[in-house]
């Protein structure tokens, strides 16, 4: 079992209630909060969103980690941006998250090293963090091959929110972690599984509700005692 397991916050803005300024002002206040307590990775899930209000809504996600980590040196927080390399490079953010049949990692390697425009150039530093979606130990030993970052293996149990939905369940998920990048659990994530998960070699978890709709404070003392 991982001693520090990596968490890892997906997004979900229409599940606040509110319109739509105040859903926003909502998800701030929650990625503020995921900040404040560590959490190792926010990824920006907000598809539907068109790239202005995409970029507005990175520009003050940004914002907020690097407040919070400028007053805290310890805080370790880093955005990535669901699928957009362009909106990631012109926002500073740290990394994207691959979704399956998305660009290669590779791709957005190249994309990450030419910039999408002078402005990114001048923003972009590093190497990118990338995060992919997997759905079998297969596709992890592929990320691997492709040089992933790390690798969200779902679902490993049914979602809540998507009845019916096939899991993958934790043998699978064991096998997944044999692989040689660090692979976090994601798909019906509880307080009650999350343990079986780390117990099979998930260096971390991944959920949307687990942090969006819980004190994350609790959370994480729960997951990293």
């Amino acid at each position: 079992m991982a001693e520090r397991p990596l968490l890892y916050y997906i997004t979900n803005r229409v599940a606040f209630p509110g319109d739509e300024r105040g859903r926003r002002l909502h998800l701030l206040d929650k990625i503020a909060e995921a900040t404040s307590n560590n959490i190792d990775y926010i990824q920006l899930r907000e598809k539907d969103l068109p790239t202005r209000d995409l970029e507005s809504l990175a520009r003050g996600a940004m914002q907020i980690i690097h407040k919070l980590k400028t007053e805290n040196r310890e805080l370790r927080t880093v955005l990535l941006i669901n699928s957009r390399t362009d909106v990631a490079l012109t926002t500073n953010a740290a990394g994207v998250h691959l979704p399956a049949n998305d660009i290669s990692p590779e791709e957005v390697r190249t994309a990450w090293k030419c910039g999408a425009g002078t402005l990114a150039r001048e923003l972009s530093t590093g190497t990118p963090v990338i995060s992919v979606s997997c759905h079998s130990p297969e596709e992890v030993n592929q990320a691997v091959a492709n040089q992933a970052t790390l690798a969200l293996f779902a679902p490993v149990f049914e979602k809540q929110t998507i009845p019916g939905t096939a899991p993958q369940g934790v043998d699978q998920l064991r096998q997944a972690c044999l692989a040689k990048i660090p692979v976090l659990a994601l798909g019906g994530i509880t307080f009650q599984n999350a343990a079986s998960c780390l117990q099979a070699g998930a260096a971390g978890i991944a959920a949307i509700r687990l942090f969006q709709e819980n004190d994350v404070a609790t959370i994480v003392r729960k997951l990293r005692s």
